[in-house]
Parts: C-alpha cells; sequence; structure tokens
C-alpha cells in the first residue's frame, strides 16, 4: 500500500505533526507514505521518510495551474493507491489537480473541525459541498464532528468513519526547557498551546489568567503558539497588572517537555475538533481545563478533567483555582485522563485503525 499524505505548509500545527506521527507508524506497518506540503513553510516535520515540498506562495492558494499540474504529474508518476488531504486547503488543492489533470486516485479528507461552524455563507457551503462531494471517504477526528459533516453536507454515512487523534509514546521524565527553567522554578505555570487566532479565543484566556493572577502572585501564564492576532494579544497584556507573568512562547518542538511541568492545561477555545494538544496534557498527566465545543467532550467529563460551557468564564476560572489548590478529586482525575489516553488513543493504536480504513476505501474504489 502506498499513501501520499497531502500538508498544507511544513509548521508545527496539529494537523501536520499529527499526520507526520501517524505516517511514521504506518510505514513501521508495511505502508509506503510520501509527505508532501503545499505552501511555503520553515519548520521541520517530524517524519523520517521521504518528504517533499513545492513551496507555493499562500497567496495562489484559490489558483494555481502550475503547482495542480506538478502535483499531478507527481501522482501519475509515483501511482500511490490512495491520497489523504489533511485541512481544507488541501482538500482544494487536490481535488482541482485531479479535476483538470484527470488522474483517478481516490482521495480521503481528514476532517478535524466541526465543519458546520465554519460554513457562515451561501457561497462558502456550495463551495465547500463541491469539493466534499469529490472525495471517495472521510475520516472525521470525533464522533460530534462526524455528526455535524453529515449534517452540513448531506454527507452519505457509508462513507465517513471517526478514528480520533492520537499522542505518541514518550519519556515525561525530563527537566522543563532551559530557557524556561526561570519560570518553572519561580511560579506555578499554566499552559496555553494553539494558534494565535480568533476561536482560539486567546482574549478570554488572558481575562481569566487576569482574575486569578490578581489574587495569587504565584501563578504565570504560558501561551505557545503564534497567529495574525499575536499583536493585539500582546497589546492588550501590555495594559494587565499581571502583563509580567504572561508569555508568548511562539512555535516549540518541546511541547510535552512544557505539558508534564505546568500545573494545568487551559483551552477556552470558540471552536475545535478534537485537539491532540488535550491528550498530551492527559499524558503528561496534567489537569485540563477546556470549553465544551468541538469533540472535546468525548474525553474531557467531569471524570478525566473539567469541562466548562463556553460562554462561563467564572466557571472557568472557578475550575482553575480548584486545580490550583489541589487534592484528591484532581489526583484522581489526573489519573483517569491518564488511564483513558494510554487505552485507547496512542497513536500506535490509531495507526492500525487508519491502515484498516485505507484499506476498505481502496478496495471499495477498485470495484466502483
Amino acid at each position: 500500500m502506498k499513501v501520499l499524505q497531502l500538508l498544507q505548509k511544513p509548521q508545527l500545527r496539529g494537523a501536520e505533526i499529527f499526520a507526520s506521527q501517524l505516517s511514521n507508524h504506518l510505514e513501521e506497518s508495511g505502508v509506503t507514505v510520501h509527505l508532501i506540503s503545499v505552501f511555503e513553510g520553515t519548520s521541520e516535520l517530524p517524519f523520517t521518510g521521504k518528504i517533499s515540498h513545492l513551496k507555493r506562495p499562500l497567496n495562489k492558494r484559490l489558483w494555481d495551474f502550475k503547482a495542480w499540474k506538478t502535483f499531478a504529474e507527481l501522482v501519475k508518476r509515483e501511482q500511490p493507491d490512495l491520497i489523504q488531504a489533511n485541512a481544507g486547503d488541501t482538500l482544494k488543492f487536490a481535488i482541482l489537480s485531479k479535476l483538470f489533470y484527470k488522474w483517478d486516485t481516490p482521495v480521503v479528507f481528514r476532517n478535524a473541525n466541526k465543519m458546520g461552524d465554519f460554513i457562515d455563507t451561501k457561497p462558502k457551503y456550495l463551495l465547500n459541498r463541491f469539493f466534499v462531494n469529490q472525495v471517495e471517504a472521510v475520516v472525521s477526528v470525533s464522533q460530534l464532528c462526524e455528526k455535524d459533516f453529515i449534517k452540513t453536507f448531506k454527507f452519505p454515512v457509508s462513507r465517513i468513519t471517526t478514528i480520533p487523534i492520537g499522542v505518541e509514546e514518550q519519556n515525561t521524565a525530563s527537566e522543563p526547557p532551559s530557557d524556561l527553567m526561570s519560570i518553572f522554578s519561580n511560579y506555578r505555570v499554566l499552559v496555553n498551546i494553539g494558534s494565535l487566532v480568533p476561536e482560539k479565543n486567546h482574549e478570554t484566556l488572558i481575562d481569566i489568567f487576569d482574575a486569578v493572577a490578581k489574587n495569587d502572585p504565584t501563578v504565570f501564564l504560558m501561551v505557545i503558539g503564534d497567529g495574525r492576532l499575536r499583536t493585539e494579544l500582546e497589546s492588550k497584556v501590555s495594559g494587565l497588572s499581571s502583563k509580567g507573568r504572561i508569555l508568548f512562547a511562539g512555535y516549540r518542538n518541546d511541547v510535552l517537555q512544557v505539558l508534564q511541568h505546568a500545573e494545568a492545561f487551559l483551552m477556552p477555545s470558540l471552536i475545535e475538533g478534537l485537539p491532540a494538544v488535550i491528550l498530551e496534557a492527559m499524558y503528561c498527566k496534567t489537569p485540563v481545563i477546556a470549553n465544551n465545543v468541538g469533540g472535546i467532550s468525548e474525553v474531557v467529563n467531569s471524570e478525566t478533567g473539567w469541562l466548562i460551557q463556553k460562554d462561563d468564564k467564572s466557571g472557568f476560572i472557578k475550575a482553575v483555582h480548584e486545580v490550583l489548590n489541589g487534592g484528591e478529586i484532581v489526583n484522581q482525575k489526573i489519573y483517569n485522563a491518564f488511564y483513558l489516553v494510554t487505552k485507547e488513543y496512542m497513536n500506535s493504536q490509531i495507526a492500525v485503525r487508519f491502515k484498516e480504513a485505507y484499506r476498505k476505501i481502496i478496495e471499495r474504489h477498485s470495484l466502483s
């Protein structure tokens, strides 16, 4: 079996990291994988196999005959059994290449979000439905996202399945990163990890931390990630009394090393699928406090963490205080979360499910 994994660009974002990790496990099981990124980027993807970068400019994301032809030539040369498009831009890219240059390899869309939350106009709906209708199958990140996808696009139930994201087995017995050592030595660190975009709700995150910090000089907020809202968020922080205890740390490749030394992982997002970073926090035995959006409730509940309704800022603040105060309830939730992840959400297990799903999709395509 040969699979092309199509990524948006070389970046340390959840979709790209998971696709790389999944591909490593698939290769270990005998599947040949070729990772291909479409747009320009500078990060090094955590995949040990073959990688190609088309390095197309992002401003050509909607109309790029040259790139579509290049990809079509690659498909015809390598003859893969299946192509997986990871995220919306890669789906559009693959389908337009296929339609213009007439190759026949089945395309699978990896749906990592609750798509209905993004479809807010009729033209956007019609455009996305057109591309969705061209795929052979969809692999959704959560049951809730699967149901939403079926409802939003009237997509056939027989052509969609749910396989969650997973985490890598790693040794978590390590010191904090050296450049952050002084912070971890002097404060109790709360961590958020995600791109600095509106749906991640960093403004509310900052409000939550500031409310906690006013009465607790021992806490520190570390925001890992970057994006177009960084300047705006830094400006907001500059006016707070807690500004000296908030760090925008940018993208990092030592997320687990940070998480294992954090007091809690905070995710007040407005839109999510099933983010791998929640599972990584659980694996690191770090308490998770998250908004009840997307597929988060499939792993975070009253037994494994603190699930907050997305408009309940005071409830989120209360949960942070509960975690910081510690105790047996907190310890039990940490244990339950770790047990859940190691039992059901390790990438080595997830890869087996993907391989079986691929086999069925390829077989169905060959009969059509």
